[in-house]
């Protein structure tokens, strides 16, 4: 039993430590609960940030699932970074987060809309809460970019 309460103990503050936080607003004085604010850059879009904002329970074993997410292009995005990517329908998981002690988390999926050329980023839940998976979407366009017409280098 103490192994495993040092263990959530030890899980609670190094989530707490999180080096992505560039926010944290606290929702009253009555309450454990802040909202966190995060960002992270796409790993091979390197030209694209995001930021996610979530809300964390302090003394709780599990998060609430809600969360959104706002990504811009912050830099250059190229025909070979587009060229790199998962192209399927589902895309891929960029970003992963524990939001508690048993298999809940929060996800961030890059998914590539070819037709609109737009890279579209979803952050979702991965355990239904009050029968919905909670989820949120932000696009980034590749107009005016040197990725824009990708199709290009498909061929």
């Amino acid at each position: 039993m103490k192994k495993w309460f040092f263990a959530l103990l030890v899980s609670t503050f190094l989530v707490g430590c999180d080096s992505n936080e560039v926010g944290d607003v606290s929702l009253g004085m009555f309450t454990t609960k802040d909202i966190k604010l995060n960002h992270f850059k796409d790993p091979i879009i390197t030209g694209v940030a995001c930021h996610v904002a979530s809300i964390e329970a302090n003394l709780s074993l599990s998060d609430p699932s809600d969360s959104s997410i706002a990504c811009r292009q912050t830099g250059p995005i190229t025909k070979e970074m587009i060229a790199k990517i998962d192209m399927s329908d589902s895309g891929e998981v960029i970003f992963k987060k524990s939001k508690s002690v048993l298999f809940k988390s929060m996800k961030i999926r890059r998914v590539l809309d070819k037709e609109n050329q737009t890279l579209m980023y979803l952050a979702y839940s991965t355990k239904e809460t009050s029968g919905s998976f909670k989820h949120s979407l932000s696009t980034v366009p590749l107009w005016g970019t040197k990725a824009y017409n990708f199709q290009s280098i498909e061929n």
